[in-house]
């Protein structure tokens, strides 16, 4: 057998004729610096390093930390006598690093997680009380309320009449066809109108048109814009039919005096919500609500009282499924449609009671987990996952003869167009109209005469840009002037939905500004540090500790991301150990107590 050994020793690392193949070829060359490995094992071997590490903590596993330059100055509250003054350019890398706190997972998985946790301790606050709402809403009835959006069109689905699998985000049971019909016919396209597919969870078909030309595009562009007043309309209605019903059953009225000395009569009930916006396959929002039923206190307004007995679960379960059925929002008048377009919520309206003893269909834990996992996704259920759509880059993502996604991106960026004509868009000239001049189709590309751009929209996206920009900056509340389907164009990422997908009413819990600043006084007390104390930026509810000094940052902002692929490894990494000992020691704890905690608590 031969020998793997080299001929002769060697102290260099050059290749020749006596060296073994497998010893000549084991030999790997240092990472270039260049490369994300290279570069990490330069910043480890810095003497500062350990120190670095430390610095970062704050912003270890954010993917697109901000920096931040500036001085931190130390002043005595009572005297304002200056204790000390520090500049960034001494600390490392001259910057401060600030996590981005960026609420979708597809951003910044990080920070989407610590908004999770948040969102679930804010919504299952409202539910059993703690963290400065009172135990005694566990008393008050509380219902999971799912409102879905009206059919545009038929789609692939997977429907399930019977579930046997313990877990349904790992489902396998078996579905029913998706669109089965004895006569196998087709549409007005010539495309078929049945599906007799059983789909799987992650078949990429559902969600799908069967027929994208039959597809109502325009309308669910509009219902996107309008959902969040369709909600407003449907909690006032509700309140309104359960305010109907104490009259009813001669429950009291509070007599309020205002300033002027009229007296008005307050309704003893309202309804406190806790609501999560989640986007269907299909590029449809729908709501999913935790609904609490309050009492009101007229000489404390911001008291959370029980509602009166009277007042049942029962009750708002028929208050908030009227309300759903009845409520539409016509929307205003658009040149491609005079009369507008109605907007109501779709058939499958689903109110389930919410148990807080631990048992049951819905219990508190369940709901509160179900409506923060929503609560940090937006369009990348239906494949999209790009930034603010603009002018330059609207072709990339706008089809009107494209996908399904880049169908409705079309739908919005079209009707969100200014409409000082009269004319569709799609009758208009392309340029100044002269005798002579033809009409070009909507989707047939041409070349704009002014800026040279390329595009199939007759108004050129980029001469039209500036005033666009400046419709978007204004409310859509303003006077009829402004166009009020601008907001399309601006919330044309998100599929025309403008809203915020975690709302709750003011009374119905706690804050994420109280999170965030019991979050930061733990931090604090548990691990000061001069270094990152600029992130106690916010008034903290219940002081920790008796505060002697007073930090003053004057920050600028420095720059966005890591300064090297290298850095980023090495802090990601650090934080993903981090967060796996926390989850070890939340399963631990949990299996101590025998229970499963559905999302690990945050500190």
């Amino acid at each position: 057998m031969d020998s793997l050994l080299d001929l002769a020793s060697r102290e260099n690392s050059a290749r020749g004729a006596g060296s073994n193949p497998e010893t000549a070829y084991a030999w790997t060359p240092p990472a270039p610096a260049y490369t994300a490995a290279g570069s990490a094992l330069a910043r480890a071997a810095r003497p500062d390093y350990f120190a670095w590490l430390e610095h970062v903590k704050a912003a270890g596993a954010c993917t697109r930390p901000i920096r931040l330059s500036g001085s931190l100055t130390t002043v005595e509250p009572d005297t304002g006598r200056l204790l000390s003054e520090r500049h960034t350019d001494e600390l490392p890398d001259s910057a401060i690093y600030k996590a981005c706190g960026n609420r979708r997972h597809a951003v910044c998985p990080s920070c989407a997680r610590t908004y999770q946790r948040d969102a679930y301790q804010l919504l299952r606050a409202g539910l059993v009380g703690g963290k400065g709402i009172p135990a005694t809403v566990t008393r008050h009835p509380a219902v999971f309320l799912t409102l879905t959006a009206p059919s545009f069109g038929t789609v692939h689905s997977r429907t399930v009449k019977k579930h046997t699998c313990h877990d349904r985000r790992r489902c396998d049971c078996r579905a029913e066809p998706c669109h089965a019909r004895r006569d196998t016919g087709l549409c007005e396209h010539e495309k078929p109108a049945v599906c007799w597919s059983r789909h799987e969870p992650d078949d990429p078909l559902l969600g799908q048109p069967l027929c994208q030309d039959c597809y109502d595009y325009d309308h669910q562009a509009v219902f996107n814009l309008y959902a969040p007043q369709l909600w407003h309309h449907t909690k006032q209605a509700a309140e309104r039919a359960l305010t109907k019903l104490c009259r009813q059953r001669g429950i009291p009225f509070h007599p309020v005096v205002s300033a002027s000395g009229k007296t008005t009569w307050k309704a003893p009930v309202r309804v406190s919500p806790g609501k999560v916006a989640e986007m269907q396959r299909r590029g449809a929002v729908h709501f999913h609500a935790l609904v609490r039923l309050d009492g009101v206190n007229p000489d404390d307004p911001d008291a959370i009282l029980a509602p009166p007995e009277a007042i049942g679960a029962d009750d708002l379960i028929n208050a908030l499924e009227q309300a759903a059925h009845d409520i539409t929002v016509n929307t205003p008048a658009h040149p491609d449609r005079a009369a507008g377009w109605p907007v109501g919520w779709g058939e499958q309206v689903d109110i389930r009671p919410i148990t807080l003893t631990g048992d049951g269909e819905m219990t508190d834990g369940m709901a509160a987990g179900y409506l923060a996992k929503y609560a940090t996704k937006s369009t990348e259920a239906t494949g999209h996952t790009s930034t603010r759509i603009t002018a330059e880059n609207v072709d990339d993502y706008a089809d009107a003869q494209g996908d399904h996604t880049a169908r409705l991106i079309d739908a919005c960026w079209r009707l969100g167009r200014p409409t000082q004509h009269s004319a569709p868009l799609a009758g208009r000239f392309v340029t100044h109209p002269e005798p002579g001049d033809r009409l070009i189709p909507f989707d047939t590309p041409w070349t704009c005469q002014d800026c040279g751009t390329r595009t199939r929209y007759a108004a050129c996206p980029v001469c039209v840009a500036e005033r666009q920009a400046s419709l978007d900056s204004q409310p859509a509340k303003r006077p009829t002037a402004v166009n009020p389907y601008a907001r399309l164009r601006r919330w044309a990422h998100m599929l025309g939905y403008g809203g915020h997908f975690l709302t709750k009413g003011r009374r119905y819990s706690v804050t994420f500004g109280a999170l965030r600043a019991a979050r930061i006084a733990f931090r604090r007390v548990d691990h000061p540090s001069p270094t990152n104390d600029h992130l106690g930026t916010a008034a903290i509810t219940g002081p920790v500790e008796v505060q002697t000094t007073l930090l003053i940052g004057t920050l600028s902002f420095a720059g966005v991301g890591w300064h090297t692929s290298g850095d980023a490894l090495l802090a990601n990494t650090a934080a993903a150990m981090a967060r796996e000992r926390r989850d070890a020691g939340c399963e631990e704890l949990a299996h101590e107590r025998a229970e499963t905690l559905p999302i690990p608590l945050a500190a």
